[in-house]
This record gives C-alpha cells, sequence and structure tokens, in this order.
C-alpha cells in the first residue's frame, strides 16, 4: 500500500498552504491511503492522529528516518531559505524514497530573490533533486525552468479545494452577531502583515457607510501587525463595525465568506491565492489587487489605493456579482497529485 509523509506547515493557523496540505491528507485518508504529517512551523501541539509537532532540526531529521513512506511530499510557501533548502536535500538524500516539492509561493519570481534563479545556485541544485516539482501558477513553473529542473519534472497543479463538508455549520455567536446586524457584509481573509494593505480598508470602510450606512468590515486573520490594526480600529468613530476575528478553523472561516456580501483581497504582491477562489466558488463578488493570475470573475483593481478600492466597492455593491458561479471543488486539482504519486510508484516498480 502506497504511504504518504507530508512535511510543511500544519494549521493553526489556516493559510493557503495548510489548506493545500490539509486537503491532499483528506483525499488520501478517504482512500485508505496512510499520509503522516510533519509539521515545519513554530505552533506546537501534542503528537495526535500522525500529525507531528518537531521542535528542533534533529526531531525533524529523526522523524524523517523513522516514518516509512514511499512518497515524501514537502510543502514551501514564502521564500526558498536556506534551512528549508537543506531540509529538502536531506528529504532526498533519504534512499527508497520518491520526493515531490510543491512551492506555494506566488510573489516568489518577481522578488530579487526570484531574479536571481538560475542552475548554478544551491536553490537550483537542491530543486533540481526532487522527483517531482509542483508550481500553484505558471510563474512558479516558469522559475523551475530557470533553476535548472528539467520539465518532465514540473507539474502545474493549482491548489484549491473546498466541499460542501467543509463549512462550517454555523458561525460563532460573535460572528453570527455581526454577520445579522451588518448590510453589506464585507469580509476578508489574509495575513495582519504590511502586504496586505488591512488598513487601507478598514480607511475605506469610512467612506463606504457614507453611501451604505449599515456596512460592516470582518478581517479574518493574524499577523505581526494586530496590535497595530486593533489601536487603528479603535480610533475610528465606525469601530463597532469592523470585527478583528484573529484565525479561525477554516470551516469557519468559509462559512464567513459564504455569508458574506464582497471579499476584499488588497495586496502589494500575492500568488494564486486560494481564498480568493474560494470567495468565487461561495458566489462571493471578489475585489482584489490585479495580479496577473485572478481567477475569471473577480474584479480587478490595479492597485492597493483608497480611490481604486472605494470605486470598486461601489461599484459592485450597486451592480451585484456578475463573475461565473464556480462549481470547481477542487477534486479535480487532487486528483492530479494523486496520479502524480501513483507515477513515481510506478516508475520505483520498473
Amino acid at each position: 500500500m502506497m504511504r504518504v509523509l507530508q512535511l510543511g506547515p500544519y494549521p493553526p493557523p489556516h493559510g493557503g498552504v495548510q489548506t493545500n496540505l490539509v486537503s491532499i491528507r483528506r483525499f488520501l485518508l478517504a482512500r485508505g491511503i496512510p499520509c503522516p504529517v510533519i509539521n515545519l512551523t513554530r505552533f506546537r501541539s501534542q503528537n495526535a492522529d500522525e500529525i507531528y509537532y518537531p521542535q528542533t532540526a534533529l526531531q525533524v531529521l529523526w522523524l524523517l528516518f523513522r516514518l516509512r513512506c514511499d512518497i515524501l511530499h514537502m510543502h514551501i510557501g514564502g521564500n526558498l531559505s536556506t534551512r528549508l533548502l537543506l531540509l529538502g536535500l536531506a528529504c532526498t538524500m533519504l534512499p527508497g524514497r520518491k520526493t515531490v516539492l510543491t512551492f506555494h509561493s506566488g510573489g516568489y519570481p518577481t522578488s530579487d530573490a526570484g531574479k536571481t534563479a538560475g542552475p548554478r545556485t544551491l536553490r537550483g541544485f537542491v530543486l533540481r533533486r526532487f522527483d517531482r516539482v509542483i508550481g500553484v501558477n505558471e510563474e512558479l513553473v516558469k522559475l523551475f525552468q530557470r533553476f535548472g529542473v528539467p520539465s518532465s519534472r514540473i507539474r502545474l497543479i493549482l491548489p484549491h479545494s473546498i466541499s460542501p463538508d467543509q463549512f462550517a455549520a454555523m458561525l460563532p455567536a460573535e460572528m453570527a452577531r455581526f454577520v445579522e446586524t451588518h448590510q453589506p457584509r464585507i469580509v476578508t481573509v489574509s495575513g495582519l502583515e504590511p502586504e496586505y494593505e488591512v488598513p487601507l480598508q478598514i480607511e475605506v470602510l469610512g467612506s463606504i457607510r457614507e453611501r451604505f450606512p449599515e456596512a460592516g468590515l470582518m478581517i479574518i486573520g493574524s499577523g505581526s501587525l494586530e496590535t497595530e490594526v486593533r489601536r487603528h480600529i479603535e480610533r475610528k468613530p465606525y469601530a463597532d463595525h469592523i470585527m478583528l476575528c484573529g484565525d479561525v478553523p477554516h470551516s469557519v472561516t468559509l462559512r464567513a465568506i459564504s455569508e458574506s456580501d464582497l471579499f476584499l483581497r488588497t495586496t502589494q504582491y500575492d500568488g494564486d491565492s486560494i481564498s480568493v477562489r474560494e470567495a468565487l466558488h461561495a458566489k462571493v463578488p471578489v475585489i482584489a489587487t490585479d495580479n496577473g493570475m485572478r481567477p475569471p470573475g473577480t474584479h480587478l483593481i490595479p492597485g492597493p489605493d483608497p480611490h481604486s478600492l472605494q470605486g470598486a466597492i461601489e461599484r459592485v455593491l450597486n451592480n451585484g456579482f456578475n463573475g461565473p458561479a464556480s462549481g470547481d471543488t477542487g477534486e479535480s486539482n487532487l486528483e492530479e497529485v494523486f496520479d502524480l504519486y501513483k507515477e513515481l510508484i510506478d516508475e520505483n516498480n520498473e
């Protein structure tokens, strides 16, 4: 029987990489395929249900040696740091295992580091050692090619996965009260980091409430700016109409999105955001900064500035949702990952 070991961030908190990893695990377990996970974030919990939380690099290496698997699938978001590259190198040196890497960072190809991509780098050397590398958008596929990865080892597989049973049955009481007392309900899901421009959304809400006096903004996510954002909200006369939710379970996030009237994704840079696709799947209008890879139906603004955002919000709220209703549950993408695993198993048996 196939056995797959995944390495990467395991929720909480919830984010695009975590959602993809959990979706793959759920898909495999439903088919009777064991899929332990080694968490690679600072978040710590008790080991349970084959989810492991090592506290040191040595513990990670010990688990890699101890946990038997046929496929070792590593997930990286953000940057190709030296620490992660060395871990990836260690993974590719383990005997009898096929290795897969999914790189989830949509902004990396255009970053300063991404612009120096080349085969004669440590990054290129390590990436070429994986049996397969998965990019979640075309820019990442081109990045792998610049690192010298053979095209036969590169796959483009979108990370999105969503199904009705992933939605919470109802919102927590405080969130439910906020939804019931505001119309329109605007939701954003992002890290509280500079690149997501959450203060911009808070500022624009004031102008929006002049035309839609019952409008409210729910902010789902956490990050280094949480204290600053909270203080920013408290200074506003409409503070009671902004709810800073923090990190909530993914099922609750999906329910909140589905009960909203508008979803915002304002970013300085971004990849193929899963939350954008989740909102479109729920038939909720989406306004997002144009990054060249937004799904059809997204209402685009050229950049995260007040004038563009306010104008887009007013147009969408006045006209409703004109984008296509998405029926894609993401299952086909999970099947693509599964087919890739089977392809590697067949190579092992040749």
